[in-house]
Parts: structure tokens; C-alpha cells; sequence
């Protein structure tokens, strides 16, 4: 038996070269460019030892009449080739229309004349359910002129070569329409991201923000039919080799309609990402006037608004058309050969998490990215306030080690000292600033030096920070606690960052990371002052971000847990807590948020307290107030000096405290 594929590189094709050396001892003829000769000899290992005899090259292209194949070489072939299989084609919606329109019509037109000119046994055309276009209802395997809205690329130019094929009556043909061709059930390999693969970022980003235990509402959808490549191939290649069913169409899908809603719960379960609990039907937005939607799809803000978060979440804009796909696609005679050979598309459910861990580990866009802190701020201009101690500390050691210049900003000159010795002893630039940022003239004088000595700063880290824990009732009479806490912990950040957003916003350019508390989102009892300059400094750093967005400058917020520096040690309780995570730990948030530049960084506990407090305000009321009764103010904070707390904490408040990991009590 002697065949000859086109598309023998592509992903279908890899695997149809591999059954058909399984299957017999023929040659298999492979149409290759001669700029991708390198790429069949690296899928010569794939498909093994007998592929250096049996699959043999022929050079030639899709876009020139007869495939470009020499004439000596159709000489040789005429006569021989029993089975012609033309999968040379773009399978890929965001190609550009000239592309599709190449490879789909130019390349079929020549596959078709190539295998007239060598008698070609049977024409076996890899069309797609693309040919079906956005038919509204179910399509069967005997329909091709019913297919409506063939206005995308894709869908026409795949109709048309199907046309091609059907029109031509000088050679037997077989039609094949594979669903959404997805990786290998076995294997989870694929070559590509395509169809559902385009929200698997989606579904890492909600994995990694989201708790699984908040239900999430989403879109029902339309269908959406994906079948694995090796069901593919294994249908293929039984269905062409079966006898009399020349002139015929069929479907390789999935008999079960599914809703897109359906398969991405399928994935959200293989990723341990939160599924949509509740799925709406698109035809309820039906019910907004059609001149309210056509203003809203014109208005330019609400344009910009939906295109960052398609860029956030790394969708393309040309797959939401099909996010409401409206085909279902009928494959009952296909599926009464193919069951008695026992080929049946495997459950979605069975092979889910091959295709995510396939992709996370090799597809995922972001490992192309340097992802390291080194590739972050080699070379940069980093200043970190508060930097001498605890998580400052920690920081401008880790950020000096990655090859950045680090400016350390605090007050303690000894202290600053030490920090200057471990970083260049360990072979790092550091530069340190005694300054009290909260004196206004000190601030500006320190940001006037920096900019003159060093024209910039790529990252400003505003970490200096004061902590109160004390109880309102405690309070009463020392209203300087929330001024002092508020001039340290607001002010003098927010002068530092306006000293310096000039500078950056000359050169479009910039980042500023706002270290707050997870007691923002939690509403720590106690901390009233805290919480309050922390939130405060968030609400500047939102708006500031809102304004500079096109102004290349970023702004991150870490809402970090409780982290055992020297700020806490007065509160004696802290000390038997296993809860409290360390410098080092804060220090790897703070070099996350360098890498990435997020808006907001927090652990799942703290957005889960933030929800909790929207959705159930009274009930979180409630949780923060039986811990504020568990855990009593410090000795210091009741203005005593025998050096302990009243009293310790409980069993009890322990096993809570550890439940609730970095939370500020």
C-alpha cells in the first residue's frame, strides 16, 4: 500500500504518518518544503527506526500548481499512490485571511491537480466542522450547501475547499470533519494553542486569585464539539481504508453536545480552578435593546476596558465570536463503522487533565517570559524604604543579589551600615540614605540626590512603616497614635512617590510597590490606626494607577500577612504563634511583584476575608470581633511595663490563629 500526505509536519499529520507505519509495510510519500526538511528528520525519532525507509520526502509546496513537485518525481508517483491524504492546510482562526486563503484554496486546487496527474486511488480531504459555517441547528454528515455565515476567513475558505473536492469528478474523494482537534488523551501533546486552549490562562489567573469555595457566575454559551487528536487519526485511518464509502462526508465529533460553559467547568476541574456554579444563557441579554448594545459595543472606554482585560487574560478577540457557537453536529453513521472497529471518543472528563498539564508545562505563554528576579531589575535603580531591618532588610539583600542597584532608605545609620556590609561583601551595589521621610525637607532633598546622582528610579519599594496594636477603647485619649501612624505610613510615602513620578513618566517608565496589610482586607480588630493609613495608601496607589496606566508606569500592592519582624515585637503574643511568616518569605512577595507587576498581591486568605466582608458584611463582623475577644491587648498597648501580656492566649485562640495564617489579631 502506497500513500502520500500533505501536512505530514503538522500536528494531525505527525500522528497519521505514525498509524499508517503501524498499519502496514507501504511507503508513505511526504510532501515537504525544503526549508522544513530539518523538521521531518527531527519526527523521524518520534515515528521511529522504519520511517527511514518507508517515509520518504518529496519536495514541493502547497501554494504552486501540482504542489511544485518536480516532474521526474510525479513521473515515479503516477500509478502508485492508493491513498492521497491532503491535510496541508491553516487550522488556526487568528491566521490572517491571504494565509487562509493560500493554504485552503490554493493548496487544495494543487493537491487536487497532483493527485490527478499521478492517479491517485482515493482523495481523503482533512476539512474541519468550519465548513458547517454558523448553521443554527443540528448538521448532518450529508450536508454542505445548507452551511450559513460563512463571513470569517476560516469558515469560507474551508467551505470552499470542501466545495473544490465535491466539484471535481475525476478522482474519488473522501470528506472528513473533525470537531476542535484537541491533544493526545494519552499523552496530553499538542503543538499548539487553539480552540479551549485560548482560556486556560483565564483559568490559571482565577486558580491562582479566586477561591475555589466562592462560586462564580459565568456564560452558558453555545457548542462547542473537541475530540482528541488520536481518536482523529485512529477514525481517519480506519474509515479510508474500509471499502464503498467513496462520496461521503464524515464527522469526527464528539456525539455529546456540549455547552462551552461545560467544557471549561471540565478544564476549571482538571486546573483546581473555581468553576462557574451558575451559567447564564446568552439569550438573556437579548433582552437589552439592541440600540443599548450598539452603543455600548461603540463607546471607546468601555472598548479600552474589555481590550485589557483580553490582553490580561491572553484572549483573542476573534475567539469570542465562537464563544456562542450555535452548531451541533450529527455523526451517527460515522459512529456505526467506527464502533465496530471500537474506536469511540474518550470522555472529555478522562483526559482533561493530560491536556492542562501538557500546556502548563509546556505551552503556557509565560515560560517564554523571563520570570526570574535577575532578569527584573539587573541593572536597575531599586529604592526600598524602611530597609534596614525586617522585610526591607530582607528585600534590598535579595534584589542586590539579582544584580540590581539598590538604594536603602531608613533612619538607623548603624543599622544601615550592616545592611551596606552584607550586601557588598556579598559582591552587590547598595547605596544607603539616612532619612526620616516623614520631615518633608529631608524627603525631597533624598529624591532631588537620587535623581541627580542616578537620573532615575526604575522601582520604588514604599516599605517604611509604623504598626499599632491597641484597642479603640485604649485609645481614646491618644489621638497622636493615628497621626503618627498616618505621617509615616501615608504621607510621607505619598510625598516620596509624587518626588519621583516626574522622572518616571519623563522616560514612560517606572514602578511603585505599596507594601500594605493583609488587615486592609481582613478588618483587623486593634490595628484601627494601621489598617487605616494602609488603606489609604492603597486608595492613592488605585487612582495613581487609573491615571498613569498609559503613562507606563505601574503600580503593586502587597497586602502582606504578618510577618515576625522587630515592628512586632512588642506584642509578646506574636511570639508563640507559628502563623507569623518571615522576612525571607515577605521578601519573595515583594520580588514576585517586581517580576510581575500585578496590580494587587494577596494571599487566598485575605481576598477570601475581602469577599467574606462584601457579600456577608455582618457575618465577618462577627468572626473578627470572637477573635478580637480571644486575644488580648499587649501589656504596652494597656500602657503597662512588667514586660508580658495580661494574660496568654488560649488553646483555642491558638487553633485559630493557625487556621487564619498571617492574619493580624
Amino acid at each position: 500500500m502506497t500513500y502520500f500526505v500533505t501536512g505530514a509536519t503538522g500536528f494531525i499529520g505527525r500522528y497519521l504518518v505514525q498509524s499508517l507505519l503501524q498499519k502496514g509495510k507501504g511507503t508513505i510519500y511526504v510532501l515537504v518544503r525544503p526549508k522544513s526538511i530539518g523538521k521531518l528528520d527531527e519526527l523521524r525519532e518520534f515515528w521511529g527506526k522504519d520511517s527511514l525507509k518507508r517515509v520518504v520526502p518529496i519536495k514541493g509546496d502547497l501554494g504552486l500548481p501540482k504542489l511544485g513537485v518536480a516532474r521526474g518525481d510525479l513521473t515515479k508517483l503516477k500509478g502508485k499512490v492508493k491513498h492521497f491524504y491532503h491535510l496541508g492546510a491553516v487550522y488556526d482562526i487568528e491566521a490572517s485571511a491571504e494565509a487562509m486563503e493560500k493554504a485552503n484554496i490554493t493548496g487544495t486546487r494543487g493537491a487536487l491537480e497532483f493527485a490527478e496527474t499521478v492517479n491517485a486511488g482515493c482523495f481523503h480531504l482533512v476539512s474541519s466542522i468550519a465548513a458547517a459555517g454558523l448553521y443554527r441547528g443540528t448538521f448532518t454528515e450529508d450536508m454542505f450547501e445548507e452551511a450559513e455565515e460563512l463571513d470569517h476567513p476560516y469558515h469560507r475558505t474551508k467551505h470552499d475547499s470542501e466545495a473544490m473536492v465535491r466539484a471535481n469528478g475525476r478522482i474519488p474523494f473522501r470528506v472528513y470533519r473533525p470537531g476542535a482537534v484537541l491533544g493526545h488523551s494519552q499523552t496530553g501533546f499538542i503543538d499548539k494553542i487553539d480552540g479551549p486552549y485560548y482560556f486556560f490562562k483565564a483559568l490559571q489567573k482565577l486558580r491562582e486569585s479566586w477561591p475555589r469555595s466562592i462560586p462564580l457566575v459565568g456564560i452558558e454559551g453555545g457548542y462547542i464539539n473537541v475530540v482528541p487528536v488520536d481518536f482523529v487519526v485512529d477514525a481517519l485511518v480506519h474509515l479510508s481504508h474500509q471499502p464503498k464509502l467513496d462520496g461521503r462526508c464524515f464527522h469526527l465529533t464528539d456525539p455529546k453536545a456540549r455547552r462551552v460553559g461545560e467544557v471549561l467547568n471540565v478544564f476549571a476541574r482538571a486546573a483546581h480552578a473555581p468553576e462557574m456554579a451558575f451559567r447564564l444563557d446568552p439569550k438573556v441579554f437579548a433582552m437589552v435593546p439592541e440600540p443599548v448594545t450598539q452603543s455600548v459595543q461603540r463607546s471607546k472606554p468601555i472598548q479600552n476596558v474589555f481590550n485589557q482585560l483580553l490582553r490580561d487574560l491572553q484572549v483573542p478577540r476573534s475567539v469570542l465570536q465562537f464563544v456562542n457557537y450555535p452548531t451541533r453536529f450529527d455523526s451517527t453513521a460515522t459512529q456505526k463503522i467506527l464502533d465496530k472497529a471500537k474506536i469511540r471518543v474518550p470522555a472529555l472528563e478522562d483526559y482533561a487533565w493530560r491536556l492542562w498539564d501538557y500546556w502548563e508545562r509546556h505551552l503556557d505563554p509565560d515560560l517564554s517570559i523571563d520570570r526570574s528576579l535577575k532578569g527584573a531589575v539587573k541593572g536597575k535603580v531599586v529604592m526600598i524604604t524602611g530597609g534596614s531591618s525586617g522585610i526591607g532588610e530582607a528585600a534590598a539583600i535579595r534584589i542586590a543579589e539579582a544584580g540590581g542597584k539598590v538604594l536603602v532608605v531608613a533612619r538607623d545609620e548603624e543599622k544601615l551600615a550592616e545592611v551596606r556590609k552584607k550586601i557588598t561583601d556579598a559582591g552587590g551595589f547598595v547605596k544607603t540614605y539616612s532619612c526620616d521621610i516623614t520631615e518633608y525637607a529631608a524627603n525631597d532633598k533624598l529624591a532631588k540626590d537620587v535623581l541627580k546622582e542616578f537620573g532615575h528610579v526604575d522601582v520604588l519599594i514604599n516599605n517604611a512603616g509604623r504598626s499599632i496594636r491597641r484597642s479603640l477603647a485604649l485609645s481614646y485619649d491618644r489621638f497622636h497614635d493615628f497621626e503618627r501612624t498616618m505621617q509615616l505610613n501615608y504621607f510621607a510615602c505619598v510625598r516620596l512617590t509624587m518626588n519621583l513620578l516626574p522622572s518616571m513618566t519623563a522616560r514612560k517608565s517606572g514602578h511603585v510597590i505599596n507594601v500594605s496589610s493583609i488587615g486592609v482586607l481582613t478588618n483587623a480588630p486593634r490595628f484601627s490606626a494601621y489598617v487605616a493609613s494602609k488603606a489609604a495608601l492603597e486608595s492613592f496607589a488605585r487612582c495613581a494607577a487609573s491615571e498613569f496606566h498609559d503613562e507606563g508606569v505601574h503600580f503593586t500592592i502587597i497586602n502582606m500577612p504578618l510577618v515576625r519582624t522587630p515592628m512586632i515585637a512588642p506584642t509578646k503574643i506574636y511570639e508563640e504563634m507559628p502563623t507569623v511568616i518571615s522576612p525571607e518569605e515577605a521578601a519573595d512577595m515583594i520580588a514576585d511583584a517586581i517580576i510581575r507587576r500585578p496590580q494587587r498581591i494577596a494571599t487566598r486568605l485575605g481576598v477570601m476575608a475581602e469577599i467574606m466582608h462584601l457579600l456577608m458584611p455582618k457575618l465577618s463582623e462577627v468572626v473578627m470581633n470572637s477573635a478580637y475577644r480571644m486575644f488580648p491587648d499587649s501589656s504596652a498597648a494597656q500602657g503597662k511595663k512588667d514586660g508580658g501580656d495580661q494574660r496568654p492566649a488560649t488553646r483555642e485562640a491558638m487553633i485559630f490563629a493557625s487556621l487564619m495564617r498571617g492574619i493580624h489579631w
